[in-house]
C-alpha cells in the first residue's frame, strides 16, 4: 500500500539559490501556518518541509527559533500596515485583518514575553515597536469620534486590542475567531471580515 505525504510533508523540488527571496517568503507562510497549529516549540525540520526546502536553507535566513518567530509577526505588523494605508481601509476592515492575524498568532505570546531575544532588540523592545507600530496603523484610519479613538482616552485603543487577544482561545481558527468577534461585540466595536489582508 502506498503512503501518500500529508500536505504538511508535501516537498517540492527546491527553488535554487536564485530563488532566496521565494524560499524566506515560503518558510515565513510555513512558520506561521505550523505555529497557528502546533505552537512555537514545533521542530524547525517541520517548517522547511512545509516550505519545500531544506534545513541549510532555512538555517540560511533564520539562525535559530527566534528569529524565525519573529520574522513571522514582522509580517503580521507589515500586512496590519498596508490594510490600514490601502485605499478605502476603513477601521472595520483593518480591524478584521488584525483580529485575524491575533487568531493565527495566539502562539507568539511566549516569544514576546521571553526574557530576552538573540538580536539586536529585546523582546521586551522588539514587542514594543510592533505595538506602536499597530497603534499607528490603528490610529491612521480611526475616523474622528470613533469609540476607539476618544481624545480624553488614549490607552482605550490598545487595552482593547489586548483584551481582544486575551479572549482568543480555542482548538481551531473558526472557534478562536468567534470568540475574538464577540469580545470586540462585548466592547461595542464594528469589525468587518476576519481575514488577511489581500493587497
Amino acid at each position: 500500500m502506498t503512503q501518500h505525504p500529508t500536505s504538511e510533508e508535501r516537498r517540492p523540488a527546491n527553488r535554487g539559490p536564485k530563488a532566496a527571496a521565494g524560499n524566506r517568503a515560503a518558510l515565513v507562510t510555513a512558520a506561521r501556518e505550523i505555529y497557528a497549529v502546533h505552537g512555537l516549540d514545533v521542530p524547525l525540520s517541520r517548517i522547511a518541509r512545509r516550505a519545500g526546502v531544506g534545513q541549510g536553507v532555512l538555517y540560511r535566513h533564520f539562525p535559530d527559533r527566534e528569529a524565525i518567530a519573529a520574522a513571522v509577526l514582522e509580517e503580521n505588523v507589515r500586512q496590519i500596515e498596508q490594510a490600514a494605508a490601502a485605499e478605502g481601509a476603513t477601521p472595520a476592515g483593518v480591524l478584521g485583518v488584525l483580529t485575524w492575524h491575533l487568531t493565527q498568532s495566539a502562539a507568539f505570546i511566549g516569544l514576546l514575553h521571553a526574557d530576552g531575544a538573540s538580536g539586536r532588540l529585546s523582546a521586551h523592545s522588539f514587542a514594543r515597536e510592533l505595538s506602536e507600530r499597530v497603534e499607528r496603523a490603528l490610529r491612521g484610519c480611526l475616523p474622528e469620534g470613533h469609540r476607539l479613538g476618544a481624545p480624553d482616552a488614549p490607552d482605550d485603543l490598545m487595552l482593547a486590542v489586548a483584551m481582544v487577544s486575551g479572549a482568543v482561545t480555542g482548538p481551531t481558527h473558526r472557534e478562536r475567531a468567534h470568540r475574538a468577534l464577540a469580545a470586540w461585540r462585548l466592547l461595542g466595536v464594528t469589525v468587518g471580515p476576519v481575514r488577511p489582508f489581500e493587497g
